[in-house]
């Protein structure tokens, strides 16, 4: 491999990145207002969750629950007169939760009498249901001791500490979770289109009547497109994680990132010529090409945790770069770690790369032969 071809391959592949203005839209928006608005806009946290209450009871302590339910949390309570259709009302998915307060609720605790709150919950919105559900009873726990006077909490409490991400904010996860999957994506799609564009276009087989190799040819591609993303990654962590997003990312954990980042290039480009090979066309491209992302994204562990999942599918999963790519990048941003922790991930990469590479490389020798 003559390594002068190589780099000056790769400053054509710039050119023709820097050329094409809708590449050049596409990587703005992924690392910027695509980032902004997943990190943003998808909360699994309870947030203004929609709430009724149908109260049969009709006291001074059913009017304190009513009044309970306050914002960012829940929006204002809903009441449900007597007889009103619930079911009707959760089909339409008008509300998530419906409390029901039963007559004499208040008398039969005053009593001393137990008595039992009735809550439906809709659970199709699966990122409130659990949460939301856990959330309710607290707040009807607080206020029924506060109306009595009373402490109910049992003699055992539980003092929960949250680490790496205190305040348990959503945005401060999707931030980098969302970069990570850009990551994927853009180098896919850059590295296949880049292949697809050369054959579509005829200067392909300029490059074969050239002194030029297969392997100069597919390394320039590699590390071209790669080198455009990386750029992409450092600008999004300063400007739009840490900027904008105010996600708090120690500035000496981000040099390890880069170095992860790179090395998983490798593979994930290499992995976008290897569908570029198996597809003749552009579309047939885009179709090999969003599966394999939407796979690698929900079961690289980003999505939910890789040991929530079938034991066989997680020994499969140690197959993929990805997988931990993700574990590497939620050990240095989230928790500081160094490389002495994230070693064997940034190792695991580096060989799962090569075997892409190698991969990639045979189909694209093939398909320049033939």
């Amino acid at each position: 491999m003559n390594w002068r071809n190589v780099y000056a391959l790769g400053v054509k592949e710039l050119w023709s990145v820097l050329k094409d203005p809708v590449l050049v839209v596409l990587i703005i928006y992924t690392f910027t207002l695509a980032l902004y608005s997943v990190s943003k806009g998808a909360n699994t946290e309870v947030k203004n969750a929609s709430i009724a209450i149908e109260d049969l009871d009709q006291s001074a302590l059913s009017e304190r629950l009513d009044q309970a339910f306050l914002p960012p949390y829940f929006k204002e309570a809903r009441r449900l007169s007597s007889g009103q259709d619930i079911d009707t009302l959760m089909e339409q998915g008008k509300v998530t939760f419906v409390l029901q307060i039963p007559p004499n609720f208040a008398a039969d605790l005053r009593a001393g009498r137990s008595s039992e709150l009735a809550l439906q919950v809709d659970a199709s919105a699966m990122s409130q249901a659990g949460s939301g559900a856990e959330y309710i009873q607290q707040i009807v726990a607080q206020t029924i001791s506060e109306y009595f006077g009373l402490d109910l909490s049992t003699k055992v409490s539980l003092v929960t500490r949250a680490y790496f991400n205190p305040n348990l904010d959503t945005t401060w996860f999707n931030a980098i979770m969302q970069l990570v999957n850009n990551v994927t994506l853009l180098a896919v799609i850059l590295t296949g289109a880049a292949v697809i564009r050369e054959r579509e276009h005829g200067t392909l087989e300029h490059l074969l009547v050239m002194p030029l190799s297969a392997s100069e040819i597919m390394a320039a591609k590699v590390w071209a497109n790669g080198l455009v993303i990386l750029v992409a990654v450092v600008l999004a962590i300063f400007g739009m994680v840490k900027g904008v997003l105010g996600v708090p990312i120690a500035s000496s954990t981000v040099p390890l990132f880069v170095l992860g980042t790179l090395l998983y290039l490798g593979s994930v480009t290499s992995l976008g010529i290897l569908l570029a090979t198996l597809a003749r066309t552009m579309p047939q491209f885009g179709l090999l090409a969003m599966p394999t992302f939407v796979v690698m994204q929900l079961l690289s562990g980003g999505t939910t945790p890789l040991d929530s999942m079938p034991v066989l599918l997680q020994h499969i999963m140690q197959l993929v770069p990805s997988t931990h790519f993700v574990a590497m990048a939620q050990a240095v941003l989230y928790r500081g770690a160094g490389i002495g922790i994230v070693w064997p991930q940034m190792l695991a990469v580096v060989a799962t790369g090569l075997v892409f590479f190698w991969v990639a490389f045979r189909r694209f020798r093939k398909m320049v032969s033939s």
